[in-house]
C-alpha cells in the first residue's frame, strides 16, 4: 500500500490517493470530535459549578439534594464523552508487552486487529441499545410509555430520577450516542491503520498520541 503520511493533514485528506468514502468517514469523525471537545468542556464546567454550589449550600445549612444527583449524571456523561474522545486520540489503554516483541509487519497487523475489535465492540453496543431502547416498539404503542411497559415489561420510558424527576431514557441516551461515536472513531482509526489515509494528529487537544496504544 502507498505511504500516505503527510505533514499537512488537510492536504492529505484531499489527495486523490485517499478514496472519497474514506475522506467522508474521517471528516465526519473530525466533526463529531469537535462537538465532543466542546461538550467535554461544558460538562467539566457544569460539574465544577455543581460541586461549588453543593459546598456553599451545605455550608449555609441549606443543602440542595438534587445537586448530588445532577453531579452524578454529569460525571456519567463526562466519562462516556471522554472515553469516545480518547478512542479517536488513541489514548485508550493497551498492553504492549507482546507487540513490542513483534516485527514491524506483525505489529501493524496486531494494531489492525485491536482497532477492529474496538469497532466490533461499538457495533455490538449499537445493536444492544437498539434492542434495549426499542424505538420501533415504543412507536408502535404511539409513544405511550405506560402501555408499552405493561405489554413488554420494559420500564425504561416510565422511570424517572429520584430528585430531579427527569426521564431516565433521556439521561441514558448517552449510551447509544457513545456507541455511535465509538464506532465512528474506531472506523476512522482502522482506515488509518490500514494505510488508507494519513494518521491524524490533534494539536487542538494539546496531548500527544501514545505509541503503545492502538
Amino acid at each position: 500500500m502507498p505511504d500516505l503520511t503527510s505533514p499537512t493533514v488537510a492536504d492529505a485528506y484531499d489527495s486523490p490517493r485517499v478514496a472519497r468514502p474514506v475522506r467522508w468517514v474521517l471528516r465526519l469523525s473530525d466533526a463529531v470530535l469537535a462537538v465532543e471537545r466542546h461538550l467535554l468542556g461544558g460538562l467539566m464546567t457544569l460539574l465544577v459549578l455543581l460541586i461549588l454550589l453543593n459546598v456553599v449550600t451545605r455550608y449555609a445549612g441549606l443543602p440542595l439534594y438534587w445537586v448530588d444527583e445532577a453531579s452524578v449524571y454529569s460525571v456519567v456523561w463526562l466519562t462516556f464523552v471522554g472515553a469516545s474522545i480518547m478512542t479517536r486520540l488513541r489514548l485508550d489503554f493497551a498492553v504492549g508487552l507482546l507487540t513490542e516483541q513483534l516485527g514491524a509487519r506483525a505489529s501493524r497487523a496486531a494494531k489492525v486487529v485491536a482497532t477492529a475489535g474496538v469497532l466490533v465492540f461499538g457495533l455490538a453496543m449499537i445493536a444492544m441499545c437498539w434492542l434495549w431502547m426499542d424505538p420501533v416498539g415504543i412507536a408502535r404503542y404511539h409513544f405511550d410509555a405506560r402501555e408499552y411497559a405493561a405489554e413488554t415489561f420494559n420500564f425504561l420510558y416510565t422511570e424517572r430520577t429520584q430528585t430531579l424527576e427527569w426521564p431516565m431514557w433521556a439521561l441514558q441516551l448517552i449510551i447509544p450516542l457513545f456507541s455511535l461515536s465509538l464506532s465512528l472513531h474506531a472506523l476512522a482509526n482502522l482506515l488509518e491503520d490500514l494505510n488508507l489515509a494519513p494518521r491524524r494528529t490533534f494539536a487542538e487537544f494539546q496531548v500527544g498520541n501514545s505509541e503503545t496504544v492502538n
